[in-house]
């Protein structure tokens, strides 16, 4: 059982690393600071916005052309 727990605990460590580096460097930031954990959000809501906007955009395109087709 103790194994577990701790295998499980340290993936999710060294998972937590690999998201770290987003769009602003939050490591200058204690980790137990309010600092830090605006950054990490702040970030995380500048990447989703980016990525809707980005795939929004594709398929906006899409339905323009399909309803220049329809018009014609």
């Amino acid at each position: 059982m103790k194994k577990i727990l701790i295998s499980s605990f340290l993936f999710i460590i060294l998972s937590s690393n690999s998201f770290s580096n987003e769009i602003e460097d939050c490591s200058k930031y204690n980790k137990f600071s309010a600092q830090f954990y605006k950054c990490k959000s702040t970030n995380f809501i500048k990447e989703t916005k980016n990525y809707q906007k980005k795939e929004w955009s594709n398929e906006k395109k899409k339905i323009d052309k399909i309803k220049k087709k329809v018009l014609n």
